[in-house]
């Protein structure tokens, strides 16, 4: 594993020769591929072609088989139909106990001898008549009474076309006695020829086990039969766990087969690629089909291992004549790319020694000196932006400061003029504390629990002036109190809360709330003031203008400018607002400790 891993490192350094090696895997990959495709799909189409004429012929000896029982059937209901037994038992109406013992009689003798004809099969024949009277010559493939029989839906299509004998599936329901084993049954309404009355109904069942045989010495592993009815429902079938199903894809395959009249169809079947025969039997309204899985028949002709091994065998072959031919080729090439994918990233002083070939000095030269102008050109640069970000953000702290300071002022020049001495002290005190944490450097940080008591003097400064119609409630996570902040980030929001979030309202509720979500540490600052106009969705920041009062001052971009300059992208301010509902502003920010 470890020869392994050093031959795979070699050739990944070593470009040029893996090009190589890859275009002559790929070519000899590519002409294995599609030489074999050709051969399968050449192979599989005569495949499929001889199994068509061979199953065709199956089909053909299935057919006559299902033909012959059905003749079989015929000769048996036109006897029943010229049976003047049969219809006096079914037309006639009770009489004496002696009478209804004869006919009884009568019909078992008359029965048993229309039985005979059809003993060649396992089946029983049952009739039914207008007259509520019922028979059978075996009860336990088919246990219903006359009543029973009448609400069948064999019956219904019977007594729809009486002329027409109707083959259709009926398995037994859980209330039915007997076996309860799927039948094939036939079915057909039994009336006067002369007169075309209909006095009874016929109904010949078989065993859908039984009526399997007429096919199932045709069928194998992955070459099934199927019998569909016009309605895509299997009556009959080789593979247990389909009978009773509806399959619309089939169906449709028959139906194009028998339409469009031709040998084969190849398409899919229950998620598998097959080959699909049918043959439509108008007497018992079914399609017979039979379908072939493509994947289990070629693989029986196909030695798709064999296949394999010689392609691998002849690809391994190949590589080796190609790395013996290109190893002395770039050689010299290869030392020196090798040696240039070792300079790690951001280190321009790894210079490559420069050896081999002309043509590889003249490149270990050039890139060199590439080197060399990279290493200024860098230094350059960092100083540059270096520069530009204290500009930036030395123009914020001058943006931030002054704004905070006016509101301030403001507010202790209203309370010097109320020549309210206490209060006019505690606010001093109060600006004191909150002046010496604004001035200094703009990207200088305060832990969450300083943030949040400076914010707390500036409440108190508001009350002070305004009264406490405007209440701020502060909830901090305990786990929070020790990261860190930029300094007067929370402060503008809540100086817009007091002075512009209330206008409509006489009184509200600011809440703070610092909180931790996996690796980001949130701010929000939630008011249930008059909310802002326009303002749907989240957005960083509003894009009005500045037509909003609530952000007519500069302080609210600043913060969000001053975040992304000093985090990136992924951090800053994001806005949600309802008119007459509030506002929601969230900051997000990285985790920060000292």
């Amino acid at each position: 594993m470890k020869l392994i891993r050093s031959l795979w490192g070699k050739w990944k350094e070593s470009r040029l020769f893996v090009k190589l090696i890859a275009v002559m895997v790929v070519s000899i990959v590519a002409v294995s591929a599609t030489t074999s495709w050709i051969t399968l799909h050449m192979s599989v189409k005569l495949f499929t072609d001889t199994f068509g004429i061979t199953n065709a012929k199956v089909i053909s000896q299935i057919k006559t088989n299902m033909d012959s029982f059905h003749y079989t059937v015929i000769t048996a209901a036109n006897n029943v139909f010229q049976s003047g037994t049969v219809k006096s038992f079914l037309t006639e109406g009770d009489s004496d106990s002696l009478t209804m013992a004869r006919q009884y009689g009568a019909i078992r003798q008359e029965m048993d001898r229309i039985q005979s004809i059809i003993d060649a099969y396992q089946v029983s024949i049952t009739i039914s008549g207008v007259n509520g009277r019922s028979y059978s010559t075996d009860r336990s493939l088919l246990p219903l009474q006359a009543r029973q029989l009448e609400g069948l839906e064999m019956t219904r299509r019977a007594l729809e076309q009486p002329k027409k004998m109707t083959y259709q599936y009926y398995r037994p329901g859980p209330s039915d006695v007997g076996s309860k084993e799927p039948l094939i049954v036939a079915t057909q309404a039994i009336r006067e020829r002369s007169t075309g009355e209909v006095y009874g109904t016929l109904y010949v069942a078989v065993r859908e086990s039984d009526f399997r045989q007429f096919y199932a010495s045709f069928s194998s592993v992955g070459n099934d039969v199927f019998l569909l009815d016009r309605t895509g429902l299997i009556v009959s079938s080789n593979r247990e766990d389909y009978r009773g199903e509806y399959t619309p894809d089939l169906l449709r395959y028959a139906s194009q087969i028998t339409e469009q009249q031709v040998r084969t169809m190849e398409g899919k079947v229950w998620g598998k690629d097959s080959i699909i025969l049918a043959e439509e039997l108008p007497f018992y309204d079914v399609y017979l089909v039979n379908v072939i899985d493509s994947e289990l028949a070629s693989g029986q002709m196909l030695n798709k291992q064999a296949i394999v091994l010689t392609c691998s065998l002849f690809v391994l072959g190949a590589l080796v004549i190609v790395f013996l031919i290109t190893r002395g080729m770039t050689r010299s090439l290869t030392l020196l790319v090798r040696q240039m994918s070792r300079i790690t990233e951001n280190d321009f002083t790894n210079y490559v020694s420069v050896t081999g070939s002309y043509e590889t000095r003249q490149v270990g030269h050039a890139f060199n000196y590439m080197l060399d102008e990279l290493h200024e050109y860098v230094d350059e640069l960092v100083a540059t932006q270096k520069e530009q970000r204290n500009a930036e953000l030395a123009a914020l702290q001058r943006q931030i400061n002054p704004h905070f300071l006016y509101n301030t002022l403001a507010s202790v020049k209203f309370l010097v003029q109320q020549d309210s001495k206490e209060k006019a002290a505690a606010t001093i005190h109060a600006l004191i504390t909150l002046l010496q944490n604004a001035i200094g450097n703009v990207s200088e940080t305060v832990t969450v629990e300083q943030e949040i008591s400076n914010l707390k003097s500036y409440v108190f400064i508001n009350h002070v002036r305004y009264g406490d119609r405007v209440r701020a409630n502060f909830f901090i996570a305990p786990d929070c109190l020790h990261y860190h902040v930029p300094k007067l980030m929370i402060q503008p929001f809540i100086e817009n809360a007091f002075f512009h979030g209330f206008n409509r309202k006489q009184q509200g509720t600011v809440h703070v709330l610092v909180a931790r979500e996996g690796e980001t540490l949130v701010c929000e600052v939630v008011d249930n003031g008059d909310g802002i106009e326009g303002l749907t969705g989240e957005h960083k920041l509003p894009t009005d203008g500045g037509k909003s009062h609530f952000f007519s001052g500069i302080g609210i971009q600043n913060v969000h400018d001053r975040i992304q300059l000093l985090y990136g992208e992924p951090y800053g301010v994001a806005i949600t607002s309802r008119p007459g509902e509030g506002t929601r502003v969230k900051i997000r920010l990285p985790l920060l400790e000292s």
